[in-house]
């Protein structure tokens, strides 16, 4: 019996041997990609991120557990994450432009982070603000109107979540924390001092002071 088959077309079909010589070279191609595929999955996939996981528990297990601020044991909040701060007995961080999922004013919704995106030329800009200097000369009326307003207090940040002020922001909050608490204004001011942060390697950013830090500081000097 012949060992190939004619086809309809007149061309012959193929030996059993060339088969096989496709399916070994198909082998030989797919093997080594099967091989590596797995190879970088144990890798990249498993080995290094647990290495690294512990490598940040180890070193860096604050910052590695989301910087969370704890206050009589309990976690409190994220060093990171501004919040929304209403009381008048208590430092007010920056206004905040995030909205929930509806579309709804959500100040400081850690889910739904962004800015207004409103250029510095839009009238509905222009108009946030003014509210916002409205607002803040009204939650702080011992101040004079003739003190200029930091701006921070007054403009979102691009993430809605900052958790920072400027010093001159929490300058400007000291006569009404200091009347709401019967506290002296020097006596709150040396609290808000002794928690500045300095420029980044002494260069880069501005002074800055940590709301939620200054406001537990401001509850533990009272002894809340």
């Amino acid at each position: 019996m012949a060992t190939t088959v004619e086809r309809a077309a007149g061309t012959p079909a193929m030996t059993d041997a060339s088969q096989r010589s496709i399916i070994q070279s198909v082998r030989a191609s797919v093997r080594p990609a099967i091989v590596l595929t797995l190879a970088l999955t144990v890798i990249l996939g498993i080995a290094y991120p647990t290495a690294i996981t512990g490598l940040a528990q180890v070193f860096f297990p604050s910052q590695a557990n989301g910087s969370l601020v704890y206050h009589n044991g309990q976690p409190v909040a994220s060093a990171l994450i501004g919040q929304y701060w209403t009381q008048p007995q208590y430092f007010h961080g920056r206004p905040s432009a995030t909205v929930n999922l509806a579309g709804t004013p959500a100040p400081y919704n850690a889910a739904n982070s962004g800015g207004s995106n409103l250029g510095p030329t839009n009238a509905a800009l222009q108009a946030e603000v003014q509210a916002n200097i409205d607002i803040v000369r009204q939650q702080n009326p011992d101040v004079p109107d003739t003190t200029p307003i930091p701006i921070d207090l007054v403009t979102s940040s691009a993430s809605g979540l900052d958790p920072d002020i400027s010093v001159a922001g929490a300058y400007y909050q000291i006569p009404r924390i200091a009347k709401v608490r019967g506290m002296s204004q020097d006596a709150v001011r040396k609290i808000v001092d002794a928690h500045i942060d300095g420029r980044f390697l002494g260069l880069f950013g501005e002074p800055r002071i940590n709301v939620l830090d200054l406001n537990l500081a401001l509850d533990q000097a009272q002894g809340k």
